[in-house]
């Protein structure tokens, strides 16, 4: 299991910390800016404030991704702002002009920073689910149709989220046996949703028309909802190669058991289809990859114990995954 590397308490966020106030001495920002810890997911990501201005700064995690993978990551949400009117944060460059810092930290770690652009919004309101699904959906299509077009740069690299990366010998989050409360009856239900699971994804294959480069996770944190800049996407540090319906499972996550989730499908299908083509037979797939996801994320929170959300949603999330696998069985 891979496990987080900012998992060691307070000591590693103050390191995280000092590694922030390093990359800064690259940019052009004013010495005595504020620097804010507002979430530690998989990256540690930090306001800056200074000269009245706004940023983002994002210090990646540990041996995720090579720089190539980075700036591959940066490159693909910059397309999409420039080509497919999706609105993604700007990559404020260093001073030097690279878009990725390297801060080296003497018998530390070698850690990536980037900066990005301070957009406004927030996520979307949970009373508004069933209506703000539909222009999700719509972006989601934009997303995907400028995917299948794109050319990519030669030295693109980014990694898969298929059948291997969520349940191989050495899954990309962390194996699902290891969630929180594991005992014997859950991982007796679980194991089956995994074999439902890889049959119904090896019949829906991985061909170009269902399979491709995605955002990975457009939960609703990646969001930010204004009124009059619209919605933006934000956090690419997942995108990867994978089946294009992920990206709802991946919109519903930790909101997989509200009951309005048939008409936040319906709403989602329909923004989709304003855009791009969605055969009945793929739509009919959807449970599968919103289970897919509920899956991936039980080992998420498992291996991941230092995030927020994973110490909010602990041994519950996956007594809800299995009440959730139980009824999916039950389905033909």
């Amino acid at each position: 299991m891979r496990v987080h590397d900012l998992s060691g308490g307070d000591d590693v966020l103050a390191h995280v910390e000092t590694v922030a106030r390093r990359a800064l001495r690259r940019y052009d920002v004013a010495p005595d800016a504020a620097v804010r810890l507002i979430n530690v997911s998989e990256n540690a990501t930090f306001t800056v404030d200074g000269g009245g201005v706004r940023t983002i700064l994002r210090v990646h995690r540990l041996g995720y991704h090579s720089p190539e993978a980075i700036a591959s990551e940066l490159d693909w949400a910059g397309a999409l702002r420039a080509e497919a009117g999706v609105r993604t944060p700007r990559v404020i460059p260093a001073r030097d002009g690279s878009r990725i810092v390297t801060v080296e930290t003497p018998g530390a770690d070698t850690r990536q920073c980037v900066m990005f652009e301070f957009l406004p919004g927030g996520e979307p309101p949970h009373d508004r689910l069933v209506e703000d699904f539909e222009p999700l959906g719509a972006i989601t299509a934009r997303m995907h149709l400028h995917a299948r077009g794109w050319a990519r740069p030669p030295a693109f690299t980014r990694f898969h989220w298929d059948l291997d990366a969520a349940f191989g010998a050495s899954p990309r989050w962390g194996s699902w046996r290891d969630g929180p409360g594991m005992d014997a009856e859950a991982r007796a239900v679980l194991a089956r949703l995994e074999a439902r699971l890889r049959d119904r994804l090896g019949r829906f294959g991985t061909g170009p028309e269902r399979y491709g480069l995605i955002h990975a996770d457009l939960r609703l944190a990646n969001l930010l909802v204004d009124g009059e800049a619209g919605t933006s996407v934000i956090d690419f540090d997942d995108c990867g190669m994978g089946w294009y319906l992920y990206d709802f499972g991946a919109a519903v996550s930790f909101i997989e058991h509200d009951p309005r989730m048939p008409e936040m499908i319906a709403s989602w299908v329909r923004g989709y289809r304003s855009v791009a083509d969605l055969p009945r037979v793929d739509e009919d797939e959807i449970w599968t990859f919103v289970m897919f996801r509920r899956l991936l994320l039980v080992g998420w929170i498992g291996s991941h114990s230092a995030a927020d959300i994973a110490r909010e949603l602990g041994a519950g999330y996956t007594r809800g995954t299995c009440e959730l696998a139980e009824r999916h069985l039950a389905t033909p």
